[in-house]
């Protein structure tokens, strides 16, 4: 039984290291930052601080990689949640995103503001500034319908 937990142990030990040689892409693609939300939208300062501390993360290209974004296999989930967070939408394109995208995704924010979705709960588990306040969640909703309106959205 102890050779059984000390080989058992051994394998364990070289799949994780051997883990560390897997790393998910982290690179940034080249962007304008004229086409970033904050600059091109009717964007507050406050709003844009609020986007910026809890959602730029995941939905730009200004993405913060932590230290345990480098250690797998943490590192292929957080890749993984920014991949698809920058599928979803992504600030740093936001000019370059027709009128249609736009208003999709402002309802997408609406919705998963208003519902308490995003934050990601998971990522505010390690990155607890990021929550919204009920303040917070107004301000980004406010922005969202000002946005849709400027936009010509119902």
């Amino acid at each position: 039984m102890k050779k059984i937990l000390k080989w058992g142990g051994a394998v364990i030990g070289v799949a994780l290291v051997g883990m560390q040689f897997i790393q998910p892409d982290r690179s940034t693609p080249a962007f304008d930052p004229m086409n970033d939300l904050a600059r091109i939208s009717a964007t507050d300062s406050s709003v844009a601080a609020i986007l910026r501390r809890s959602c730029y993360d995941c939905h730009s290209y200004q993405t913060r990689w932590p230290f345990y974004s480098y250690i797998a296999p943490a590192s292929w989930l957080v890749a993984n949640d920014v991949r698809e967070g920058r599928r979803h939408v992504n600030f740093s394109l936001w000019g370059k995103y027709a009128d249609t995208r736009k208003l999709q995704s402002l309802d997408d924010i609406h919705d998963q503001v208003s519902d308490g979705g995003m934050p990601l709960p998971k990522y505010l588990m390690l990155h607890p500034g990021a929550r919204l306040s009920t303040s917070d969640r107004d301000a980004i909703l406010r922005w969202a319908a000002d946005e849709k309106k400027r936009l010509g959205g119902d």
